[in-house]
């Protein structure tokens, strides 16, 4: 089952009198449960494809289906309201609330879909598990390592259990060990839970898990690999 269904994918941006073209003419289809990632170096689209399908931006022409609808059509309350209710997002630099608890920071986005205190405790308190921090309830991210930062990212991203998570280079600000570890449990989750993973990164130890390659270059996607299928 498709999830993601791109044609023809052009995206533009107006730089002094003239034109950037970032994307052009993308086509990609992304299956339920896949683990893939956007690969290719700074300036290759990989980043600005990942806003498109995540809403965050709209195409200059083509189309983007994303859980059958299309981000071009979306109002900005629709594109919203499509984040909210099943995207989760993640990253590099964690974009956690500074002066809340980890446990505050993951409610946060049951908070805004309105669920009930004791619906959100065990939704929160679920996530928390899935990545190893039920101890870590009550600390601020400032107290917290950088890759236990990037795993409370990750149970925000995925307490509510949305059908699609977005990772920007998730990895980029930890060291190798915290990677693997970071990575292991996006595995988990998407093996256990059937959660679309999508990464853009250039990173070597997320390139490594990946499931499914796209490289882009330029702006097109140059090469398809599926490495194993889940």
């Amino acid at each position: 089952m498709e999830i993601i269904e791109i044609k023809n994918l052009i995206k533009k941006f107006p730089v002094g009198k003239g034109e950037f073209v970032a994307l052009r003419g993308i086509d990609l289809n992304i299956g339920k449960g896949e683990f893939a990632g956007l690969i290719g170096p700074s300036g290759s689209g990989k980043s600005t494809l990942l806003n498109i399908i995540g809403s965050l931006d709209s195409p200059s022409d083509g189309t983007v289906n994303v859980l059958g609808k299309s981000v071009g059509a979306l109002s900005t309350r629709e594109a919203a309201q499509l984040r909210k209710s099943s995207l989760g997002f993640i990253f590099q630099s964690y974009n956690l609330l500074q002066v809340h608890t980890v446990y505050e920071n993951v409610e946060f986005p049951l908070l805004l879909l309105k669920y009930d205190a004791e619906k959100r405790k065990k939704m929160v308190m679920d996530a928390l598990e899935w990545v190893g921090l039920t101890d870590k309830v009550k600390s601020k991210p400032p107290q917290l390592s950088g890759g236990e930062c990037q795993r409370v990212a990750i149970a925000r991203a995925m307490v509510k259990r949305p059908s699609i998570v977005l990772a920007d280079e998730p990895t980029a600000n930890l060291d190798a060990k915290n990677s693997h570890n970071i990575l292991q449990t996006m595995e988990n989750l998407n093996k256990e839970l059937k959660t679309t993973f999508l990464f853009a990164t250039h990173d070597e130890k997320v390139i490594n898990y990946l499931h499914r390659k796209i490289f882009l270059l330029d702006g097109k996607v140059e090469k398809d690999e599926l490495i194993r299928s889940n």
